[in-house]
């Protein structure tokens, strides 16, 4: 069994896979981790093996912990991966962005592949049928650009996230509402036109804290998945621990 732990900026998402079967996952504060991974050892104490992914710092007892009982593997730009990465910088690719492209690699192989992540921000990643990582884009998510409005500007207020019922906002709060997610919703779908343009067999992979809330609204067809993070890092686990 494998724990998956996914570290942000305030919180923190573990996971057990069993094989390729996801047991558990839990959200809790990053500042609380610690107390949630010794949780999970007690409840699943067959776990051996742990891969840790972070974008910001992580705290050192927690390391100390997880090297003292598992088998750890840091994620960086140094762990092997199966594919081949054409980003003309590669150490500052995003580990979560390496993380999704692997796991686009097993689940969808010899495909053009877009992966799309709708967290804090929105990525973009394609990975060609050659198995080729050629990049993407990265634009602000939804709660940054409500947020945006609220601080760069004196009184609009900051709203929580809610589906316009009209393109036509008939206020303050349904114009920010309809600007902030049909601006998403709209931009979305056009990179996606853009990238069938260039590649008719594209598949395309939603995924991040706000992939439900977008997929019932964009026109393309894609694969929603919520999950598609914390699969695609045990993939990597178990593709580097494979003897």
């Amino acid at each position: 069994m494998n724990l998956i732990i996914d570290v942000g900026n305030t919180r923190t998402k573990l996971a057990v896979f069993k094989n390729n079967s996801l047991e558990c996952k839990e959200i809790v504060e990053t500042s609380k981790v610690l107390k949630g991974i010794k949780g999970l050892k007690k409840t699943y104490p067959k776990v051996k093996s742990a891969i840790l992914s972070s974008v910001g710092y992580v705290e050192q007892d927690v390391l100390i912990y997880l090297n003292r009982h598992f088998k750890l593997i840091e994620l960086n730009h140094e762990t092997k991966t199966p594919f081949k990465n054409l980003y003309t910088t590669p150490k500052t690719l995003g580990i979560d962005r390496i993380a999704l492209v692997s796991g686009s690699v097993q689940q969808f192989p010899d495909k053009n592949v877009l992966i799309i992540d709708a967290g804090t921000c929105v990525t973009f990643d394609f990975i060609n049928n050659k198995n080729e990582y050629l990049g993407g884009a990265i634009s602000p998510g939804i709660r940054m650009r409500y947020k945006a409005l609220n601080n760069q500007t004196a009184n609009l207020p900051l709203l929580e996230t809610e589906l316009p019922d009209d393109l036509i906002g008939n206020s303050t709060e349904t114009s920010i509402n309809s600007g902030v997610v049909n601006g998403i919703l709209k931009e979305i779908d056009g990179v996606i036109t853009e990238y069938k343009s260039r590649y008719s067999d594209l598949t395309i992979i939603l995924t991040g804290g706000d992939a439900n809330f977008l997929s019932k609204q964009l026109k393309s067809s894609i694969f929603a998945n919520s999950n598609f993070l914390l699969e695609s890092l045990n993939f990597i686990l178990q593709y580097n621990t494979v003897k």
